[in-house]
């Protein structure tokens, strides 16, 4: 096969002029996208390096087509392609309906132990929207991608395995085991009763308990913050946000927060500044005779109704902050370094609409990440023109993907907008450093959208737009490079 692979060595990818890329065309609309998004991709290359550079695409199968030669719906021949050569792309792919693989996506995630899932979110000037101001969007979501409930360590209600896991519980950890609502026979019945008493009729009642586990570690914390501010710094973004429901779940979601503060100070001391550090320096550089006491209680209205060892608690952090970092981040220094805060789950999804322009990069664990890329998606386009990329930044290995399903309806029939594949395209290639192709994909796409000529889904909504099939939308693209 003409071309080499990519490498990573000492930490950096070393990409050849001509690199082998694996690609997965999808099930359903995938090749329709495929064929559109690769006329794109090697229209930027040829224009951005006049020849000198070439990709060498290598068709690997995963899904229906898999399946349907192999019998295999993750061939190992495909695992290891994207072992060898690093960098691969993906269409929308069929889960299969049954036992075995859960999801062909979260499968090559865990795997390839693709750690990150880099949903970047951005509003291109035209296209429909839903909210006054999707120009506000701009944001970088860095979704844990192998912890989480999406683990997949959970038992079905009624099997003899969940009932393991209950009695386990109920054995070892009684004070746990009593929240668990309708873990015992007794109190099945005893709700049936009360049912019953409004005349409801009688009924068996067995346990029926589905199980599932969260696991949230340090080191997935660790990797991941640091990704997200590795990233945040390289590409001057502003701030990174935490997103947790640590309110509630304060070991896992709780701990995340934590972590996620603990590796920025460790890791990135110099460059980055906390939302609380920043209001404890704020406040100091106001009024440089302020005491450490003063200043605890501006941070903390609370303060007051505190016991003594609370507030000497609070005290101590402001001293703490001062001493320390005092001399590297007062005197306004701090309005330089990158913001860390952190963001409860259920009011970000309020606050992404209300106010967009808060929020940059974003670090958070898997099923907080799912919820907030759609939503955002949904600001600025949908989740057709949505890219998204699978990483592990450790290994070099990653995967970009179309966000989006598989639409079979439309299959074949040369319709579907491909720019969820195409700005994973952009992605990829500016993952490997080829910048200037990547930029003349944003230049297409922007051209293209900008003289309102697009797919079916953005036409039905713009007015005086030209509706074009799928490989018309690539072409334009093209053209407006």
């Amino acid at each position: 096969m003409p071309g080499q692979a990519i490498t990573m060595k000492s930490g950096q990818l070393n990409v050849p002029d001509e690199p082998i890329i694996p690609f997965i065309e999808g099930d359903g609309t995938g090749p329709d996208i495929w064929r559109s998004s690769v006329r794109v991709f090697d229209a930027a290359v040829e224009k951005a390096y006049g020849g000198k550079r070439k990709i060498h695409w290598h068709e690997v199968l995963a899904g229906e087509k898999a399946f349907n030669k192999t019998q295999n719906w993750l061939p190992d021949e495909t695992l290891t392609a994207f072992r060898e050569y690093l960098v691969g792309i993906k269409g929308p792919l069929t889960t299969p309906v049954g036992g075995g693989i859960r999801s062909l996506n979260v499968a090559l995630r865990q795997l390839l132990d693709l750690y990150v899932c880099l949903r970047p979110v951005r509003w291109f000037q035209g296209v429909p929207s839903p909210v006054k101001r999707p120009q506000d969007v701009d944001m970088v979501i860095f979704r844990e991608n192998t912890e989480d409930i999406y683990a997949g360590i959970e038992y079905a209600a009624g099997t003899a395995e969940s009932q393991k896991v209950l009695d386990f519980l109920a054995q070892n950890f009684p004070k746990e085991f009593a929240k668990v609502r309708f873990g015992t026979k007794d109190r099945c019945e005893s709700w049936q009763r009360q049912l019953e008493g409004i005349g409801a009729p009688k009924r068996e009642t067995p346990v029926m308990v589905g199980i599932g586990f969260k696991p949230v570690s340090y080191l997935g914390t660790e990797r991941l913050v640091h990704s997200a501010i590795g990233y945040a710094l390289k590409n001057k973004r502003r701030s990174v946000t935490l997103v947790h429901k640590g309110n509630i779940m304060k070991f896992t979601e709780g701990a995340f927060k934590d972590w996620g503060y603990k590796v920025a100070v460790q890791f990135y001391r110099e460059q980055v500044v906390t939302e609380r550090e920043s209001w404890i320096l704020g406040n100091k550089d106001s009024n440089k005779d302020l005491s450490a006491e003063a200043n605890a209680k501006m941070i903390d209205p609370g303060f007051d109704m505190m016991t003594a060892e609370q507030k000497a608690k609070i005290v101590k952090e402001v001293e703490g902050v001062l001493s320390s970092i005092g001399k590297t981040h007062g005197d306004g220094k701090w309005k330089q370094k990158l913001m860390i805060k952190d963001t409860i789950a259920d009011i970000t999804l309020q606050q992404v609409l209300t106010r967009a322009k808060d929020f940059d990069v974003i670090a958070t664990l898997n099923l907080n990440g799912d919820y907030l890329s759609d939503a955002l998606a949904a600001q600025v386009g949908g989740i057709g023109i949505a890219p998204g990329a699978n990483i592990n930044y450790v290994t070099g290995h990653a995967i970009f993907e179309a966000t989006h399903g598989t639409a079979p309806k439309y299959a074949n029939l040369d319709q579907v907008n491909p720019g969820s594949v195409i700005l994973s395209g952009e992605m990829m290639l500016r993952y490997m450093g080829w910048t200037e192709a990547a930029d003349l994909i944003i230049k297409g796409m922007d051209g293209a959208i900008g003289a309102k000529t697009v797919t079916y889904d953005f036409h039905r909504m713009m007015e005086g737009a030209t509706k074009l099939k799928c490989s018309e939308f690539g072409q334009a693209i093209v053209k407006h490079m």
